[in-house]
């Protein structure tokens, strides 16, 4: 569909524990991502969604299915090459680490330049530095820590280089990995504020990963729930935090906290038993937009 930038179809990944073990971290995951929409992918550590992160931007290789970005067959290694310079421009991600994504020799003015320089991009602002300049004005900092190292701010700050580095492309995807985890509330805002704004004016679509479900909610048009490797659940923002059907998406949303303490005393969380839950089953529309995995019915 002409609508649709990013296409994920029966993915799988795992990973050798040893000569016989394996753990599936990405289990038979499909799903679309629209152009101009961002998508949210929640669910515990370890639920598989930093690995499907790193096999649509092709930094793991998936052992099956296919990930198509706006037409182009990624997992194809020859359709890769071909388009290889153009996915490195339209695709960028932001890790969940800034401490070792960022390189420490290098001062912030030329990590948040070096995309640009690389791909012998003309600044639209005369010169590299003062691109990097306004990249990082755009996320709160001024120009005073364009000759910064990494080592002399902190790790909020770090995390904003990450941003402004990822932005200056004016990607197409942007894929962000826990990008507030290590940021303090004021700065969330402002990150999610500056993600709203990439979607309004430039069109971005952004695959959201995180933990706070606060901000998924207020950010995401769609959500996606992951657990042990399997998307287990997928609907409109609204409609999931509204109605949700999977019992693990329930213990999820009831384990956010309520700003009222007389009310987060009062409040019963759902448990949930993973011995009860089998991942095997068929990821169905059970309602319009609302996908759930449901087990096969017995004949």
């Amino acid at each position: 569909m002409a609508d649709t930038l990013l296409e994920v179809r029966n993915l799988c990944h795992q990973f050798k524990l040893g000569r016989k073990a394996v753990i599936r971290a990405v289990d038979h995951v499909s799903f679309d991502l629209k152009r101009g929409e961002i998508f949210g992918l929640v669910g515990e550590s370890g639920s598989g969604k930093s690995t499907l992160a790193r096999c649509i931007m092709n930094i793991c290789k998936p052992q099956s299915g296919q990930i198509l970005y706006d037409g182009i067959d990624t997992t194809d290694r020859q359709a890769f090459r071909k388009n290889k310079t153009r996915l490195q421009q339209e695709r960028q991600l932001i890790f969940q680490d800034s401490a070792s994504a960022l390189n420490q020799r290098m001062k912030l003015c030329d990590i948040v330049s070096e995309p640009m320089s690389i791909h012998h991009i003309k600044p639209k602002r005369g010169s590299l530095r003062e691109e990097a300049a306004f990249q990082l004005h755009y996320v709160g900092m001024d120009r005073s820590y364009l000759d910064k190292y990494p080592s002399e701010i902190s790790g909020g700050q770090r995390q904003r280089v990450a941003i402004a580095r990822a932005v200056s492309m004016e990607p197409k995807l942007l894929v962000a990995d826990e990008p507030i985890a290590s940021l303090d509330v004021s700065i969330q805002a402002q990150i999610i504020n500056l993600f709203k704004h990439l979607r309004a004016e430039h069109n971005f679509s952004i695959l959201f990963i995180a933990h706070d479900l606060a901000m998924v909610e207020y950010l995401c048009d769609r959500v996606g729930v992951m657990y042990r490797g399997s998307l287990v659940e997928m609907a409109p923002a609204k409609e999931l935090f509204a109605n949700p059907l999977h019992p693990y998406t329930k213990a999820l949303l009831s384990a956010i906290p309520l700003p009222d303490p007389i009310l987060e005393r009062k409040r019963r969380r759902i448990d949930f038993d993973a011995l009860e839950f089998s991942r095997e089953g068929t990821f169905t529309e059970v309602l319009p937009g609302h996908f759930l995995l449901q087990k096969e019915a017995a004949e």
